[in-house]
C-alpha cells in the first residue's frame, strides 16, 4: 500500500492511529463478528514504539480483547517477550493463553490498519490465543464444537507451527 494511494478515511484513521500510538504507546482497532466470523481486536504501534511485534486476538467477547491488548503491550512495552508455545496464566487468573506468530498471509485480513502504519507491511505479529476457562485450546480435541472455527489459528496449517502442542507446548 503507498500512502499516497490512500482515501480521505483511510488518511484520517492513519492521523487517528499515529496521534493514539504517540499518546498511549498503541492503539487497538476491533472489528465486530459478522456470520463470516468472530469478533476481532489487533494492536496497532507496538512494533512502531517498543520493538514488540502487533498481537492480534479472535473470538473473544469484545470486553476482553481491548483488556488482553493492552495488558499484553504494557508487558511488552516493560521489556517482557512473548514466546510461542509457553503458557501464560496471568493474563485471566490462570485462563492460559499462548502466542503462535501470524502468518503474512494473514496479515491483511487481521491487521489491515496497521498497513497504514507499515505501508511494506514488514512488521511482526502474533496471535493471543486464549483457552476455554477449563484449559482447552482450538486445536484440542476436548475443546468445545465449533471453538476453532470461532479462534482460528492464523497459520498455514490452522495449527500452531512455531511449537508442537503436548510435546513443547500446551
Amino acid at each position: 500500500m503507498s500512502l499516497d494511494e490512500i482515501s480521505e478515511e483511510q488518511a484520517a484513521l492513519r492521523e487517528w492511529l499515529l496521534r493514539t500510538v504517540d499518546e498511549d504507546g498503541h492503539a487497538v482497532v476491533q472489528v465486530p463478528g459478522d456470520e463470516f466470523g468472530a469478533p476481532y481486536a489487533f494492536s496497532v504501534g507496538a512494533w512502531r514504539r517498543f520493538g514488540a511485534p502487533e498481537a492480534v486476538v479472535i473470538g473473544l467477547p469484545v470486553d476482553m480483547m481491548q483488556p488482553l491488548l493492552h495488558e499484553y503491550v504494557r508487558r511488552a512495552a516493560a521489556g517482557e517477550r512473548f514466546f510461542p508455545g509457553l503458557p501464560y496464566l496471568d493474563f485471566f487468573e490462570g485462563t492460559p493463553v499462548v502466542v503462535e506468530r501470524v502468518h503474512q498471509d494473514f496479515y491483511p485480513e487481521f491487521l489491515g490498519s496497521a498497513f497504514l502504519l507499515y505501508p511494506s507491511g514488514q512488521f511482526p505479529a502474533l496471535q493471543l490465543i486464549v483457552a476455554t476457562p477449563d484449559g482447552h485450546f482450538p486445536w484440542s480435541r476436548h475443546a468445545p464444537a465449533g471453538f476453532a472455527d470461532w479462534q482460528p489459528v492464523l497459520t498455514p496449517s490452522g495449527v500452531p507451527e512455531s511449537w508442537r502442542p503436548g510435546i513443547d507446548g500446551p
